[in-house]
């Protein structure tokens, strides 16, 4: 991969893939600082790897927000006063840590922070941070958060830069696992999926700060109602494959009614149901055309995505592509996307 260079776009995202394979010696790492200033935050930065340094990033534009995978050789970066004077996108970011640890330093807090630990921190205020040696690269993926999408108590959420925030259950643990996703799922996804993507990534986010915060209390409605919304997306994502997932066992989980649960859907595109149907239909046919896995039968695709039976995934399909499985499979275009026809459950925008 070149460098600045963008091998890749997908509908209203883009998805741009950079290194520093094509640069050569210390004019690497002299490109690599400029791509951080730039795609981040102006910082300085140093490594005994100088002459030899290598990195790889993927950018991938969300609405209202970016999330990056980084990957890097040993380095540390400092931001000083004289960068926030130059420059302050007035942002935090939240990341999650895969490879050696990272040691940081911001507003007098300390972190010693290692794989799957995650933390934030403030482009706001100074900071230092060390990427250890250990003899592999560092890894981590970071989500933006602009200052203006987080309905938190500022000065509150200032205290939690550099620290290690606790991601073993609840919140915590759905925004791990979102993040470590995010980047395979949303290249293959069209504008309206994207949008509700880094929609729900950021309110996934907050309501994992301000679950640290017990802060929930003072989201205004609409926040607590997209929040709500963006964990019971990402429940449906998650467990597509289940067969009893429906609106009772959706409610059940997130201890609401089933009654506010579809009052919730109410202003969504299509209801509980037909979501699910919709995104089980769209793994499926996904699947179906992928070279990868035709060696899986048609039965074993659909009972992977919660249709239990086959005759009536066969139907249901056909409903929805116009044409069956084993044609999907088949077609000369089966690698090109495919959109389901809206079936019983959609909503036009007239509604």
């Amino acid at each position: 991969m070149g460098r600045g260079t963008a091998v890749g776009k997908t509908g209203a995202g883009a998805s741009v893939h950079l290194s520093t394979d094509s640069v050569s010696g210390p004019e690497g790492f002299g490109w690599w600082g400029d791509m951080v200033s730039r795609a981040v935050m102006p910082v300085s930065l140093a490594s005994a790897h100088a002459d030899h340094f290598e990195g790889e990033v993927a950018l991938l534009e969300l609405v209202d927000t970016e999330f990056s995978a980084f990957s890097f050789s040993p380095m540390s970066a400092r931001r000083t006063p004289d960068h926030i004077r130059s420059s302050d996108p007035e942002n935090y970011y939240l990341f999650l840590v895969h490879g050696s640890p990272i040691g940081l330093e911001q507003r007098r807090n300390n972190a010693l922070l290692r794989a799957g630990d995650v933390a934030l921190f403030d482009t706001s205020q100074p900071l230092a941070c060390e990427f250890q040696d250990q003899g592999r690269h560092s890894r981590v993926s970071v989500l933006r958060l602009p200052r203006a999408a987080v309905p938190l108590p500022s000065d509150k959420t200032d205290h939690l830069v550099a620290t290690p925030l606790p991601t073993r259950t609840g919140s915590g643990a759905l925004l791990t696992s979102y993040l470590a996703g995010l980047r395979e799922n949303a290249e293959h996804c069209g504008p309206t999926e994207l949008r509700r993507l880094g929609t729900m990534a950021l309110e996934l986010a907050v309501t994992f700060l301000g679950a640290r915060l017990d802060s929930a209390p003072t989201l205004p409605i609409e926040s607590r109602r997209r929040v709500l919304l963006a964990r019971i997306h990402a429940f449906i994502d998650h467990n597509l494959h289940e067969p009893d997932l429906g609106p009772a066992t959706i409610a059940a989980h997130h201890h609401i009614s089933v009654r506010l649960l579809h009052a919730l859907f109410e202003e969504e595109p299509e209801t509980v149901s037909a979501t699910i149907r919709h995104r089980r239909l769209e793994c499926s046919r996904t699947d179906l055309v992928d070279p990868r896995l035709r060696h899986r039968t048609i039965g074993e695709i659909a009972d992977r995505w919660g249709f239990r039976h086959p005759a009536a995934f066969s139907r249901t399909f056909r409903e929805a592509y116009g044409i069956s499985p084993t044609e999907a499979r088949t077609a000369p275009h089966a690698e090109q996307p495919c959109t389901p026809r809206r079936g019983p459950g959609h909503r036009s925008p007239a509604q």
